[in-house]
């Protein structure tokens, strides 16, 4: 796999500074698992860091955009029950929820994350870390010292992804939000127009919304949230026209600019929209560009195709976990990556069998069958395995469910005029569950109990004995089951 050298490709020292077993590149919770797996296994292990320690996740995305729709979620829920109105009528308190969220994003500072790696026993380099060759990354620290590090067994590549902004006119003079921007704002703009009708677009559009800010949703396609069943975007862009935002589908962006006075979009129905801030929540792309990969045969900036021990195609030696090689781009799925790929490496490097079978240590199935995912709106969205569509696509022989969640007693407890949705898709071959959608207030919680079954490929018939508990929503499962029946 590894190239020859030529006069572009950094030469590593011929004796590194530093050797260990493992040598991790991103320190965020998947090459934080990575590293810990080693080190339990006895492996000694290096993690490179060129920013904050506990990456994208803790600081950008997971945690701080949870603490800003919780309270969001919160009051959408009182305002469903009778004897709370006055208590709910107002507007949150945007800082109060603002400085909520600094504190779970530590105030941008990874003290305690850096403590963490430092119990494992696993060495932390701050700096840009880059392959050099076969088993070698270089890391560049903020003054310029290059450190060469070499790993017996194991290089892990865990550098995520970041947000991919597309070509546009204008687009880099108006300084558009990522993310990121989204996720760490000090306030509420007055006017913000957010592109894209995916997670980070609809869950954004829902936090800002309810905090102050006028926001209008513009998507490209004909509906939101396009890769779960299509009545979960649908009513999720019902919620969000109730709470007054613009949600508008079927239009694109076709240029931008920004003056003192804000953004100006100019939209390719011929119609123009000003705002105080654009978020362009339209997709990512990995973070793999200035990796080095070409001095191992690799081409810089692509994702990282990984068999189902997480190693990279063609390699011995190099592996790409998390986000960044395309399975699955959610942090709990990068986690179970790292678990396994952590016992990977350290099973290989001890010469001890790879164990496929009925603990799966080593082999990351889940990431084709049973990747579940809650989108945090209003209602929340919540769903794991297959479509409807999907499976037919994929040529199963199936039969969709569906039930109206407001028949069921416990989410009419949960709150009056409750609106959501369920749908169970069984593949008919087998009797099992192919995939499991919710969409209500509160159904998040659901969901792994639809993870479980579809995971384990529960037959349907056993699932007649899993009796929920009354009244809660999960008495849903009940109403499925008899609907499937007929």
């Amino acid at each position: 796999m590894t190239q020859a050298r030529t006069d572009d490709t950094p030469t590593p020292a011929e004796t590194p500074d530093h050797t260990y077993d493992v040598v991790v590149v991103g320190a965020g919770p998947v090459g934080e698992n990575v590293a810990d797996r080693a080190r339990a296994a006895g492996l000694s292990a290096a993690i490179v860091e060129s920013e904050l320690v506990g990456g994208e996740c803790s600081y950008w995305a997971c945690m701080p955009s949870k603490a800003l729709l919780r309270p969001v979620l919160a009051q959408a829920d009182a305002r469903r029950l009778p004897g709370l109105e006055r208590m709910t009528a107002g507007p949150l308190d945007t800082g109060a929820v603002l400085a909520r969220r600094d504190s779970f994003a530590s105030d941008w500072k990874d003290d305690s994350q850096v403590e963490w790696v430092d119990s494992t026993g696993t060495d932390l380099y701050r700096g840009h870390g880059r392959l050099a060759g076969e088993r070698r990354v270089t890391v560049t620290a903020g003054d310029g010292k290059v450190t060469t590090l070499a790993a017996r067994h194991a290089v892990a590549l865990s550098t995520g992804t970041g947000a991919a902004l597309p070509d546009l006119p204008g687009i880099e003079e108006a300084r558009p939000w990522t993310s990121r921007e989204a996720t760490s704002a000090t306030e509420a703009p007055g006017r913000l127009a957010v592109i894209g009708g995916s997670v980070v677009g609809v869950e954004m559009a829902t936090a800002w919304q309810g905090l102050g800010s006028q926001v209008t949703l513009l998507v490209r396609g004909g509906g939101l949230l396009p890769r779960m069943e299509p009545f979960a975007g649908e009513l999720v862009a019902e919620s969000l026209r109730a709470a007054g935002a613009d949600v508008r589908t079927g239009v694109s962006v076709t240029g931008l600019s920004r003056d003192a006075s804000g953004v100006t979009l100019t939209l390719d129905d011929g119609a123009r929209l000003q705002v105080d801030e654009v978020l362009f929540a339209t997709g990512r792309k990995p973070r793999t560009g200035d990796l080095g990969l070409d001095t191992v045969g690799l081409t810089p900036g692509d994702w990282l195709t990984v068999d189902d021990t997480l190693r990279v195609t063609g390699s011995d030696w190099l592996y790409a976990v998390g986000d960044c090689n395309h399975r699955a781009l959610l942090t709990h799925q990068g986690k179970y990556q790292a678990r396994i790929a952590g016992a990977v490496i350290a099973a290989r490097a001890q010469g001890r069998p790879l164990d496929t079978g009925r603990w799966g240590a080593h082999s990351a199935t889940a990431d084709h069958d049973a990747v579940p995912q809650v989108v945090f709106t209003d209602p929340e969205a919540a769903s794991v395995g297959l479509t409807l569509q999907e499976a037919e696509s994929a040529g199963h022989r199936v039969r969709a469910v569906d039930q109206d969640l407001s028949q069921i007693a416990g989410a009419a407890l949960y709150g009056d005029d409750y609106r959501g949705q369920a749908r169970m898709v069984v593949g008919l071959d087998r009797e099992v569950l192919l995939g499991v959608t919710f969409v209500g207030p509160g159904v998040g919680e659901l969901l792994h109990s639809a993870t479980v079954a579809v995971a384990g490929e529960v037959p349907v018939d056993r699932l007649w004995h899993a009796v929920p508990a009354y009244p809660t929503i999960s008495e849903v499962w009940l109403r499925l089951l008899e609907a499937l029946r007929g």
